[in-house]
């Protein structure tokens, strides 16, 4: 079983929506042995639903985010096989927490072959960032899934 975890900042927009794109991709291809999750590296939102306008965005689209947020737990490091951050500061938060194995966390764009690091926080600006956040996210969840694919 190969377990993956996406992480933001709170739980609410970037990692949810790349939960729910993994898991569609998954779906799609029939894919077996594959789980993912999804956590943020703040607690400011543990026990809510994804952001209305993350969940719009992926509706669009024919995504399904589900769930609840929740902080990243030390015992994911053991749990995970691969950690996904979407941005430097979530992944430098992630490498200086207990129980770390820096091995297995990566950058999201960095793993996908982007030149950019950072999928950026749609949190503070319009409808149209969640969208453009599904883009960086559908295409690389789909390079990904082409490397770790069991």
């Amino acid at each position: 079983m190969l377990r993956i975890l996406f992480v933001c900042l709170g739980n609410i927009c970037r990692s949810p929506s790349a939960e729910a794109v993994m898991r569609g991709l998954i779906a799609s291809e029939g894919i077996e042995g594959v789980e993912i999750d999804s956590a943020g590296t703040g607690d400011w939102h543990v026990g809510n639903p994804a952001d209305p306008r993350a969940i719009a965005a992926a509706t669009e689209r024919g995504v399904e985010i589900n769930g609840r947020a929740r902080q990243v737990r030390p015992s994911d490091f053991g749990e995970y096989d691969l950690i996904l951050a979407m941005d430097r500061s979530n992944h430098a938060d992630l490498l200086a927490m207990e129980g770390v194995d820096p091995g297995k966390v990566r950058l999201f764009r960095e793993m996908a072959g982007e030149g950019e690091l950072d999928v950026p926080d749609p949190y503070y600006g319009g409808e149209g960032g969640f969208s453009d956040v599904l883009d960086i996210l559908e295409n690389g969840c789909a390079v990904i899934l082409e490397e770790v694919r069991p």
